[in-house]
Order: structure tokens, then sequence, then C-alpha cells
């Protein structure tokens, strides 16, 4: 195929992938890509290009596929990299292309605009897959490529640095398509050995993970095979909807979770990391009888040992395991339950006021409205928990733990899905770091709702700071009008100061056609019963 420039190609390539929509941010060296785009797909001219990333990422995450990014080269896609590691903890697709200076001058360490010594190690530090465009011979080829990669299991993102005067030329795609990666299937043995423990469980319990939410009906038939509990990480939320009876859900180490945890007598882990903060730095203890699934050869037995590793994708191998569960012993399902529900009901309790607006926001969303999350503590303490999710492609959240992101991530989740509502739950602190990109959804006009929770800084440092430490360092910050802020970008603004204003003043925010900003008054509000610290070792003195 002949197409007139690198951005005609790259257009034809997204509408292959199914891409409709590009976040990014224009540049004299990304200049043709971003015309095509505009022409043919919808750009969003984000402010910021880790906001460009975030979009992609999550507007992938929200569909179900992946997400593209277009940045400028040197400083602009070392503004990108932060996100791009973001992606590459979640195992997020992202096919993100960025602009280099000619190829004249490539490598050659003259100072020319925009040059950065070595931009492609950069890019492989913090991707899945990196590769330059040598030729105009050689774009397509490695576009797929790089989409190849970035959906391949465990995923990520990839990034293609194309030199602007390769962009520029006429492009010739001779259609070669890169060798496909079978998946993975269990050694029959540890297969065998595993379906034989699992058969004789009386207790048996489930942990998934984000590597769970594509075989969602494959678990929901082992939950119901074993008559056993869910457990989720944060990524594995809503893999089986979270208003089933059994689902204990993201609360693994709370007493009761762990007390049930201690009684199991087998536990099947699916595609989860079993990161530090969803075990207590790993001091949670599990049960010795461990089966792990996981499609990432590298995640067997990294965290926690397992007696039987199956490296396959969980869609496959579930069902194997189905097969064989017998039914719990009776009464393990009603403890199940009863665990759900104590658990729920403490950290409601502890939540104070906050579990006003967690109550309506449950009453109020539709179940498969996206709530993407930045890192705060009411994402932290109830927003990873408490309010349910009841579809993966719904739970957008850093789960890289960067603060910051959770706008961006929201931007891209509410224009991929935009028949329903989008709501964003930000700290003043973590809303500060792309404030620019009020400005965005001022212009693009996205279903979205974003809460933002205001104590005056870094709220979730002051408390860890004032548990264990006898001063306080960076964490107060002053901040806005946030009612004139919203009045300079022309979004509508509310705010909630009492518990008793939360339902009425959401409700009309999300029946909103567009965006718009509430204000959560923390101090007003009032503070939680138990002050929320991050779950992080402090070492003694």
């Amino acid at each position: 195929m002949q197409y007139a420039d690198g951005g005609e190609l790259l257009v034809a390539h997204l509408k292959d992938i199914g891409v409709d929509t590009v976040f990014g941010i224009v540049s004299v060296h990304n200049l043709p890509l971003v015309e095509a785009v505009d022409r043919h797909l919808r750009f969003v001219p984000v402010r910021h290009e880790a906001t460009a990333v975030n979009a992609a990422d999550a507007h992938g995450r929200a569909r179900g596929g992946i997400g593209c990014a277009l940045t400028s080269t040197g400083t602009g896609a070392g503004n990108a990299a932060g996100s791009l590691i973001e992606a590459l903890a979640a195992g997020a697709a992202v096919l993100h292309v960025t602009g280099q200076i000619e190829t004249a001058h490539l490598g050659r360490g003259r100072g020319f605009i925009h040059e950065t010594p070595d931009q492609l190690g950069m890019l492989t530090a913090v991707s899945r897959y990196a590769a330059t465009v040598p030729t105009a011979r050689d774009a397509g080829r490695l576009l797929r490529a790089a989409t190849a990669a970035a959906l391949t299991a465990p995923g990520g993102p990839a990034s293609l640095e194309w030199p602007v005067d390769l962009q520029y030329a006429a492009q010739t795609d001779r259609g070669e398509q890169p060798s496909r990666t079978p998946l993975p299937v269990p050694d029959p043995g540890q297969l065998d050995a595993a379906r034989r423990l699992l058969a004789g469980a009386r207790r048996p319990l489930i942990w998934a993970g984000g590597g769970a939410a594509g075989a969602r009906a494959e678990l929901g038939t082992l939950l119901t095979a074993t008559g056993g509990g869910l457990l989720t990480s944060n990524a594995g939320r809503g893999a089986v909807p979270e208003d089933h009876p059994r689902v204990v859900g993201n609360f693994a180490t709370a007493p009761a979770a762990r007390a049930l945890l201690a009684d199991a007598d087998v536990l099947v882990s699916v595609g989860t990391h079993f990161r530090s903060n969803e075990t207590a730095d790993y001091t949670l203890g599990l049960p010795s009888a461990h089966i792990q699934v996981d499609v990432d050869e590298a995640a067997l037995g990294r965290a926690y040992p397992a007696r039987h590793t199956l490296h396959g994708d969980a869609a496959a191998v579930l069902p194997e395991l189905a097969g064989a569960a017998a039914p719990a012993e009776p009464g393990w399902g009603e403890r199940v339950t009863a665990v759900r529900a104590e658990v729920r009901a403490e950290l409601h309790e502890s939540i104070g006021p906050q579990a006003a607006i967690c109550d309506a926001l449950a009453a109020l969303l539709p179940r498969d409205a996206v709530v993407a999350r930045d890192v705060t503590i009411p994402s932290s303490s109830w927003g990873n928990r408490l309010l349910p999710v009841h579809d993966p492609r719904a739970n957008v959240f850093p789960r890289g733990g960067g603060i910051g992101q959770g706008l961006g991530m929201g931007i891209g989740a509410a224009l991929a899905r935009p028949g329903r509502p989008t709501v964003v739950i930000a700290g003043d602190g973590g809303l500060a770091v792309h404030l620019g990109e009020l400005l965005t959804i001022a212009q693009e006009r996205p279903r979205l709702t974003l809460l933002v929770f205001d104590d005056g800084g870094y709220g979730v440092l002051r408390n860890m700071q004032d548990a264990h430490r006898t001063r306080r360092s960076g964490v107060d910050l002053g901040g806005p009008d946030f009612a004139a802020l919203a009045a300079a970008c022309g979004l509508p603004h509310s705010r909630i100061a009492d518990a008793a204003e939360a339902e009425a003043v959401l409700a009309d925010a999300l029946a909103l056609d567009g965006p718009c900003l509430v204000e959560i008054d923390l101090a007003a509000l009032g503070p939680m019963k138990n002050p929320f610290t991050p779950p992080v070792t402090i070492p003694a003195a």
C-alpha cells in the first residue's frame, strides 16, 4: 500500500486496530501525524504529555483494547515517561508514537532542537517494546509489531520514535505481519496435581487479580463450582460483580479476611502480582496449598510460594480446574458471606461522614459507570474497596501508585464510553499536578464528574507524619478557590460541606450531560473516625 505521508499510514493502522480517539500534544516533530489523525479520527489536545499517555491508557482499559498517544521528541517524550511506567506496571496496552529529529542529525549530539541523547534507551526502559523507524518502508511493519507487543500478555506500552522527515515522506507499506506468540499451556503434571488438590478442598478460596479480567465467565464458574469465596486485588475488582454474596473483594488484609485465609485449605490465585500494598508488605499469610495461575511466567512463585504453578491463560486454565472442583464443606460459604458483610461494615463505620458520599455514588451510578480514582485518601480507603465495581473495564486507577494521574485517566475513560457517566475521585494535591487538564475537559466536554476532596495538601502523608514522626514536612499546601477556578474554566461547580448534602448534590452533577467539578470540603465535612495511613512499613528507631 502507498500512503502520502506517515500520518495517513498511522490513521490506516489505527482504524485497523479499532482506535478512533488519540490523545497528545502537537509539535513541529509530530505535525504530520497529528494533522492526519485530526482529519480522519478524533484528536484530543491534552495539556501535558503525561496526560496523553494516561488518557490513552484508560481509553484502552475502558474499551478492553489498546489506546494511542502522540508526543513530541526530547522533553515531550520525557514528560510521557512517568505515565508509561504506570502502563507498564498495569500491563495496559498503549501505542505511544513520539517524534524524533531528522535522520540527518540523529545521534550526532549537535544540540539540535528537541534532541535528547539516547531517547530510544529511555523509551526502552519504560516500555515493553521500543523501536525507531529507520525508513519510510519500515513504519507500517513497526507499527504492527509495536501493537502486537502491547497486546500480547502480560501487555504494556509500546513506544515508536519516528523521525520527522520520515513522517513527511511518502510511505510504502509491504504489509508484513509480526509473528504470533502462542498462549502458554500449563505443564500437564502440574495441572493434574492441581486438579487433585482442588478436588479434595473443603474450604477453598480464590484470589483474582487483573489477569482474571479476560476470564470473567470462567472465574464465575469456578467460584460456583467450589462454593468458596473470592478475594481480589484492586486490579481484579469486578471480574465477578461485587454484589455476589461470596465476593469478599479487596479486603485481604482486614482481620476477618486474614482469619478466613488462615482457615482455608486451598487458595487458587489468578493473574495477581500480590502487590506490597495489598499484602501488608508480604506479611499476609496465605495457605501453603496454593495453586497459582498466570500467563506471565515470571510472576509464578515470585511474591509467594505456590505448590502448583500453572503457566497459562486464565480463560483456558480455569475450566480445567472447575471441572475437578468439589463443593465446599457445609457452612464455609455462609462464613465467607459473613466475612464479606463484616469487613464492609467495619470500613463503612471507620470513614465517618465520607460514607455518605460513597453510599450516594453506589446508589446513583449505573452498574457500568466508570470510576477513575487518583491516589488519594478517599480512593485508598473506600474507593478501592467499598464503592462497588461490577465490570473490570469500569475500574480505572493508577496501579503503580503514582499521584496526579486520575484526571487524565478519567478523561480517556469518559471518551471511551460516552453514553455512560464517568466519575473521577481526586484530592486537591493530586489534581494540582495536572491542573491544566481542567481546560481539556472544558474543551472536550466529556460526561465527567470530577470530585475534588480538598484537605489542603497531601493528606495521606500528613496522617503518616502525624502518626510516626515529630513534625510535618511538605504536606500542607495552598490551594485555589475551586468555585472561581471552575468558573474561569467554564465548568459548573458545586460543593459538599455536610454529609446530608451528598446525595442531592451528586444527583444533580451526575445528571449533567457534560463535565462538572464537585468540591468536597473535608474540613467542613468532618474527619474520618480512623485517620487513613498508607500500608507501608516505617522502620523503628
